[in-house]
């Protein structure tokens, strides 16, 4: 899920800076040109780990920055395909579920890889959000009033990585789309042990009781 990545980059360390000592001074810089943001096949940077070399230190004409190029490590998330990752439940609507790291939120479920059968109940204050239920079991037991197999959110949810993707930046962002996302990863909980955590915990307990 995380890595170190080398990475080497020439920067411009800017004037306010120069008071501080330079490998200091060289790692700010480094934080607001790199944190939170994606690098494509590379992943989300989370943190400048170390600084490895810093060489330069020109300064040119007319600019009263000076410019070096470091060779440092970057902390990235960059999850695999078929890897297990907990999470919270983000949104839920027709579309499937929107995950959500804490840190990372583009994390989707769509309809077909939710456990089958699984049905949506929309909230009647709010026609685009609602929950959905996996109707496991027999078919009164599954259309129950109180069914037992709901991803409301409550708990976390164990999701299988299906696909890592890094989409082209648009050109043109039509009105009232989501805002781009420069990464975006597809889960599956139709499995055995994937979904709500509880689901599984409660099936624990009767085959220890049994």
């Amino acid at each position: 899920m995380f890595y170190l990545s080398l990475i080497e980059h020439t920067l411009r360390l800017p004037p306010h800076l120069l008071n501080l000592a330079l490998d200091e001074a060289i790692k700010i810089e480094l934080e607001t040109l790199f944190l939170d943001k994606v690098i494509a096949k590379l992943g989300l940077c989370i943190s400048v780990y170390d600084i490895r070399s810093i060489k330069g230190g020109f300064i040119f004409p007319g600019d009263g920055a000076s410019t070096y190029t470091v060779e440092f490590r970057l902390i990235v998330f960059r999850p695999f395909v078929g890897e297990i990752i907990v999470a919270k439940l983000k949104e839920s609507d027709a579309n499937g579920l929107r995950l959500t790291l804490g840190f990372f939120d583009d994390i989707y479920i769509p309809v077909h890889l939710l456990p089958s059968p699984s049905r949506f109940e929309s909230d009647p204050n709010n026609k685009n959000q609602g929950k959905w239920i996996w109707d496991f079991g027999e078919a009164e037991e599954a259309q129950s009033e109180e069914p037992r197999f709901v991803i409301d959110g409550t708990d976390q949810i164990k999701f299988r990585v299906y696909s890592v993707i890094y989409p082209s930046i648009p050109l043109e962002q039509p009105e009232n789309s989501k805002p781009f996302a420069p990464m975006v990863i597809t889960g599956s909980i139709d499995y055995d042990g994937l979904g709500p955590v509880s689901w599984w915990e409660e099936a624990e307990m009767v085959q220890e009781e049994s």
